[in-house]
């Protein structure tokens, strides 16, 4: 048995179109609200987005200062832990003293040995002028002795001759003649002993001359502070102080003690890293940005940076 088909109701025209223009006016809402929002977003991307780039690609560094000892030593004192703040200049690590205590000492040493071998030297300039001097005048006597000699041998001579003149005639004896023979020979001798005389001083005149001269080649245009020898034996000493200063390891720049490798009792080495300083007031980011983000970088813009800490 067929049941009959149950009739629909009947749409209002009215309800209809009413809804119609509901829907049209919620679409035409909607557009204009997109429309709004594509305004904002194109104004936002014109006055904002397009002149900025952004990256999580970027790290935190710093320009790292390694700790090192300048001379070698065994550490007896540790004065900085890992993490710990320093300042430029503080110590953070004493080495054994003995040493260089000895080296700046035996330095000092030799700083006065030159001084005092300077001293001796220009004392022995004054000396030798002395001597010089001294040699001059003896010149002069050996010259008068000489002249002395000369005019006794020349009378000797002229007597002797005289006397062997008369020997034939019998004017003169035996006896005399062989006395002014004596007296000739005597006058010779004297002559001879002052010509030596003569060469003797002025060699020991040469002598003092050239020591004079070498002497004075070392000290001529020095004084006890400019001198070579005081100077070399005053840059070892400063040499030996700058090596006991450097006993103890300061602190290059201020920042956090990192990676420390050192123990009381430790042998260093000049060179060996013992610890690093992050100079925490001076760090900086790398940011890696794609070249196509480069091309909108430029010198002097702002950066805002968010840790992810």
């Amino acid at each position: 048995m067929t049941e009959p088909a149950t009739e629909l109701p009947a749409i209002d025209p009215e309800l209809s179109a009413a809804r119609k223009g509901t829907r049209r006016k919620w679409l035409k809402r909607l557009a204009i609200a997109l429309g709004v929002v594509g305004l904002a977003w194109a104004a936002w991307y014109l006055l904002v987005t397009r002149n900025h780039v952004g990256t999580d690609n970027a790290y935190v560094n710093a320009q790292i200062a390694q700790v090192t000892p300048l001379v070698a030593g065994s550490a007896i004192e540790v004065l900085v832990e890992d993490t710990q703040q320093v300042k430029a200049g503080d110590v953070l690590v004493r080495l054994d003293q003995a040493n260089a205590k000895i080296a700046v000492a035996q330095a000092q040493a030799d700083l006065a040995a030159a001084r005092r071998r300077f001293g001796q030297a220009v004392a022995t300039n004054g000396a030798l002028s002395a001597q010089i001097d001294t040699s001059s005048a003896a010149i002069v006597q050996a010259q008068a002795r000489l002249r002395s000699a000369q005019a006794e041998f020349d009378k000797a001579r002229i007597d002797l001759q005289r006397r062997e003149t008369l020997v034939a005639s019998g004017a003169v004896s035996g006896e005399e003649v062989t006395q002014a023979r004596r007296t000739f020979a005597t006058a010779s001798a004297a002559l001879d002993a002052a010509r030596g005389g003569i060469s003797e001083v002025s060699s020991a005149r040469r002598v003092a001359q050239g020591q004079f001269a070498a002497n004075d080649a070392l000290v001529r245009g020095s004084n006890i502070d400019t001198d070579p020898a005081v100077q070399a034996a005053a840059a070892r000493l400063d040499s030996a102080r700058l090596d006991l200063e450097r006993t103890e390891i300061r602190a290059p720049v201020s920042g956090v003690v990192s990676r420390l490798q050192i123990q009381v009792g430790q042998r260093l080495n000049p060179g060996q890293i013992i610890m690093t300083i992050v100079p925490v007031d001076k760090l900086y980011v790398d940011a890696n940005f794609r070249e196509s983000q480069l091309r909108r970088v430029r010198i002097g813009m702002p950066v805002t940076l968010t840790s992810d800490l």
